[in-house]
């Protein structure tokens, strides 16, 4: 490392470390300086041409400076990030630092007798060219950093696919930080883009040209800068680039990359199975969320799991006055505390290591924190291993979630959501059963108390614990075979920050006794999956092996989110409606888990009293 680039380094780590207010005075200082030093060399540049009272020169300079503060306010050029200055915003600063000067000279000439125009302009050409050259130097300074970081890494090499929008933003970012990456063509299906230069970089054809790149320059890396990409397109630049040894990498959301809040190696994100499987995520409007949740006491169960640490995540983005993360296993809410730990929010977060089957010590922490929510996420969620563990599922999920519903109701708490599935609806095994009473639970209790209850009900959950995809994922790390139960299998899927997202939306709508159920789309057959991890793997579809291994204990072919008797109620909107459930009184629900305690030591006796229990009560 040289010496330039050791004071760069030094310059740019102790700016990061500085707040946003302290950064703002900083560059409103180099400002100010700009517009002194304009004065100063203009005064002393017509000095001896024209005999006009030095004071009258300090007020257009102080006159320029608190206009230029002004309209830079009004044009919120303040607020922007001045290591990404674009083109734009040059010709913008450029625009309001001569506009400054005209105002300012404009009113000088009103009140000073004698005033010199030819000054005026010269002090506006200084000011907004030393202004603009502050952020330009800024930039190198920051991107001399960066190179230097990348002087030892091994250069890749990049075939860009996509020459729209995506594309171009991304070239961009690339051609004010190319870090270790080496952009070596432009792929685009559109033949009249061919040709085109983006950022100093041609446009060569389609992905039909991979082989010919691969060819030509040895290791390749692809990055698809196409955010909105149709699955099916997806898989054929996967198949293309698998068959060449071309590893596949995406660009992120177009809002982050016109934010400029990532480098282009930060870029390189894997393609993961959720771009296959052809289903959008649904957009929740965020300031009913921000209503719900800003300020508030929020309390999460099972908060170290997959689902509850996620809505933790996603609770903590609307700035809640305290989140606490009850939980029974002491590592998972240590590691999501101490990942809380590392946000900058002024939220409070508060483990809690507790049993949701102890109903006196869910009582005693409700009474302690008096939270606004309740996220009920904690529960046993594997059909087969249930099938075997009946008792525990009882235990986990009839009688936790009947705890923290009587807890709720005791401790008089405002609301609670429990997180539910469509493994509820006519259950043939034990684990949709206690789903199912739970959900009984939550609307009966709805009736008895003052507390507002309801339940969110979705389909499978991509890479949760205990999900296909990480078991899928480990057979093919493995070199197969993949095993799938049947080649019939169909499954609903969703994303862990969606359904996150969509248990919290619920609870802002709830009015009480509600089932909030998802329109998930299209079903998704497991052998298609199974494909489509192989492609993402980088395997072609004939290397890894796919074979049956038979319906397990308390499997379903098909999963339903709702039951033939559960008609559509009212919408929030085209995608989530509210299920006419069937309900249950409390009181008879207390009854059933009396009887339940009195079998638990009937393991068969128990699970079909269960299963029996859950599906009438459909009727």
């Amino acid at each position: 490392m040289n010496t330039h680039q050791g004071i760069s380094m030094h310059i740019v780590e102790y700016v990061q470390k500085l707040n946003k207010t302290q950064k703002r005075m900083i560059w409103l200082l180099a400002d100010l300086a700009m517009f002194i030093i304009a004065g100063v060399l203009s005064y002393l540049f017509f000095l001896t041409l024209i005999k006009v009272p030095a004071l009258s020169y300090a007020v257009h300079t102080i006159l320029a400076f608190s206009i230029y503060v002004i309209l830079s306010y009004v044009f919120q050029i303040s607020n922007k990030i001045n290591r990404y200055t674009s083109v734009i915003d040059i010709i913008l600063l450029f625009i309001i630092a001569l506009l400054s000067g005209a105002l300012s000279g404009l009113l000088c000439t009103l009140f000073f007798s004698t005033f010199s125009f030819r000054f005026t302009v010269l002090t506006m050409i200084v000011s907004s060219l030393g202004i603009i050259g502050l952020r330009l130097l800024w930039q190198m300074i920051y991107l001399s950093r960066y190179k230097n970081n990348h002087v030892e890494d091994e250069i890749k090499k990049i075939v860009l696919i996509g020459a729209g929008d995506g594309g171009s933003l991304f070239m961009n970012s690339y051609r004010r930080n190319k870090g270790n990456l080496n952009v070596v063509a432009i792929l685009d299906d559109d033949l009249d883009k061919k040709g085109q230069n983006i950022s100093g970089v041609d446009v060569l054809g389609d992905i039909e040209l991979i082989p010919e790149l691969v060819k030509q320059y040895g290791k390749l890396e692809a990055i698809v800068a196409i955010p909105s990409l149709p699955p099916a397109k997806y898989e054929l630049i996967l198949e293309m680039c698998n068959r060449n040894n071309v590893e596949v990498f995406k660009m992120p959301k177009v809002e982050e990359v016109i934010q400029g809040v990532y480098q282009p190696k930060q870029a390189m994100r894997k393609v993961n199975i959720s771009d296959l499987l052809g289903r959008k995520e649904i957009k929740l409007d965020e300031t009913k969320l921000r209503n719900e949740l800003e300020g508030k006491t929020i309390l999460i169960t099972g908060a170290g799991g997959s689902i509850g640490s996620e809505i933790v995540r996603q609770v903590t983005r609307f700035n809640p006055k305290r989140v606490i993360l009850l939980g029974h296993g002491e590592n998972s809410i240590y590691l999501i505390y101490h990942e809380l730990l590392k946000l900058k929010t002024f939220t409070e977060f508060r483990p809690v290591i507790a049993d949701v089957q102890d109903y006196k010590r869910i009582l005693e922490v409700f009474e302690k924190e008096k939270p606004d929510i309740v996220y009920h996420a904690a529960a046993h969620k594997h059909v087969p291993l249930m099938e075997s563990n009946p008792v525990e599922a009882f235990k986990n999920n009839i009688l936790g979630t009947y705890n923290v519903a009587k807890a709720v109701d005791a401790a008089k708490l405002p609301k609670m959501v429990l997180v539910s599935t469509d493994k509820a609806v006519n259950p043939p095994n034990v684990m949709g059963a206690t789903k199912r009473v739970a959900e009984l639970i939550i609307t009966g209790m709805n009736e008895k108390s003052q507390s507002n209850y309801c339940a969110v009900r979705f389909g499978n959950v991509l890479g949760s614990r205990g999900s296909v995809i990480p078991v899928f994922e480990k057979q093919i790390a493995e070199g197969g075979p993949i095993t799938v139960t049947d080649f019939r299998m169909t499954r609903y899927f969703m994303t862990i920050p969606e359904a996150s997202r969509l248990v919290i939306y619920a609870g802002a709508y709830a009015n009480g006794g509600e089932v909030f159920i998802l329109d998930m789309g299209d079903p998704v057959k497991i052998v298609d999956l199974a494909k489509k991890m192989i492609l993402l793997s980088g395997h072609k579809e004939n290397e890894i092996e796919i074979v049956e291994s038979g319906i397990r204990p308390g499997e379903k072919l098909y999963e339903e989110l709702l039951t033939s008797t559960e008609l559509v109620g009212n919408q929030l909107n085209e995608k989530i409606f509210i299920g006419k459930v069937a309900q249950m009184p409390i009181n008879q629900i207390d009854s059933f888990i009396q009887e339940l305690h009195q079998n638990i030591g009937n393991s068969r006796k128990l699970k079909e009293k269960i299963i029996t229990f859950a599906n009438e009560s459909a009727n």
